[in-house]
């Protein structure tokens, strides 16, 4: 199954150049599964045709609030209360004052005003309005934008960003819209429970680095993915996330606060200085357990015919967490090349933790699909293989049903 598998997503687009990243959004939705139809103002098909759109959805564009293709031509009702969410990208400065006050003057406005909400007489489900606004950083900084906004917030309206950036009209600054790749992975959000809301979440991801020589040093094929994805996913939960992170090619996830690190002593220091107050802890870092006793300054040349280094431990960051009068729910990883039940959970009763997630290294490291099982109080529990993504939203559920036993910090 992809992210938005059934899902039955309403995309409007008004008038701005961001336009055309509407069209790689609709692309982006399409092959994360979803089902979509594409609505377009006036302003918006003056920057992007319906026939890209119509090309892109493999569904027909809608533009008029009195089209005949409607039951009853009534393209407002059809097209909201059918649908899962109601996305409007870009947003421009004008839609969003339209729907801020109530005004419903052609179909993406009237739609929006139609859209079924929870708890409202006769709406029996709720159907989530999303706008990504995008305009002119003097626009979007214009007291009355900043009051609409506010409105719409209080309405219940979901406002993914904008960025900040340069601009189509020469200047830099808030306005931009988000890039299509981040709208999906808000709209993906926007459908998953808020199992973590509230809850503060610090984890460790990819290899650390252990320096033996300006050009050489101690690591490990960790690529960092399942810490990266787990970040992800606990924002996607709501959890408010920070994320130490080894030397990775990755981008840190949106909403996520990215700490880069190298060294296990340096991934250390930055745990413990971010430790007070987190309700969670995940170790996800393949940290080195040994670092070389000494620093050459120069590079080490190539002489005799066998080199030997003397090597010293390295911190154990998720033992000394697991201890701690304060500590937050500890999370573990064993990576295993064999017995993966025995070492799992006997790293589980040696360090205290509730839970390890456990996986044979051929399975996961490097990967882009993945293999676990959950180790606790209660047994052991394999989750299905899939995607990092897919496993590591499993893996954050288990940890959010567990959390009820702990007050929040």
């Amino acid at each position: 199954m992809t992210d938005l598998d059934g899902k039955c997503i309403t995309l409007g687009v008004t008038g701005g150049v961001a336009a055309y990243k509407a069209a790689e959004l609709v692309r982006l939705l399409g092959k994360a599964g979803a089902r979509v139809r594409v609505v377009l103002t006036g302003a918006g098909a003056r920057f992007v045709t319906p026939v890209t759109f119509q090309a892109l959805s493999g569904n027909p564009v809608w533009t008029d609030l009195w089209d005949p293709r409607a039951s009853n031509n009534m393209a407002h009702i059809e097209l909201s209360r059918d649908a899962d969410a109601i996305v409007v990208a870009p947003a421009s400065a004008d839609f969003l004052a339209r729907i801020a006050h109530g005004l419903a003057n052609d179909l993406l406005t009237t739609l929006c005003l139609a859209r079924p909400r929870a708890g409202v007489e006769g709406a029996a489900r709720d159907c989530p309005l999303l706008v990504a606004p995008a305009m002119n950083v003097q626009m979007w900084e214009n007291p009355a934008t900043r009051r609409n906004m506010d409105v719409l917030r209080q309405d219940g309206v979901v406002v993914l960003g904008p960025g900040s950036g340069d601009q189509a009209c020469g200047e830099t600054g808030m306005g931009r819209m988000l890039e299509p790749e981040e709208l999906l992975d808000d709209i993906v959000a926007a459908f998953l429970p808020a199992l973590l809301a509230g809850r503060r979440v610090l984890l460790t991801a990819g290899p650390t680095f252990e320096p033996l020589d300006p050009v050489r040093g101690l690591t490990n094929s960790s690529s960092g993915r399942m810490g990266y994805a787990l970040a992800r996913a606990a924002a996607e939960a709501g959890a408010q996330v920070t994320l130490v992170s080894g030397p990775v090619s990755l981008a840190a996830p949106r909403g996520v606060r990215r700490v880069d690190v190298t060294t296990a002593r340096e991934m250390h220091a930055a745990v413990m200085e971010r430790l007070a107050g987190q309700d969670v802890f995940i170790g996800v870092a393949a940290v080195a357990d040994f670092r070389p006793a000494e620093f050459a300054v120069r590079k080490i040349k190539k002489g005799a015919a066998r080199l030997t280094l003397d090597l010293v431990a390295n911190p154990d960051i998720l033992a000394e967490v697991a201890v701690r009068p304060d500590r937050p729910l500890c999370v573990g990883f064993a990576a295993e090349s064999e017995n993966l039940d025995a070492y799992a959970e006997a790293k589980r009763r040696a360090k205290g933790l509730p839970l390890v997630v456990g996986n044979l290294v051929h399975e996961a490291l490097g990967r882009e699909d993945s293999t676990v099982v959950l180790f606790d109080d209660a047994g052991r529990h394999p989750l299905p293989p899939g995607p990092k993504m897919e496993v590591a939203r499993r893996i954050i559920a288990h940890i959010a049903a567990m959390m009820p036993r702990r007050a929040p910090v």
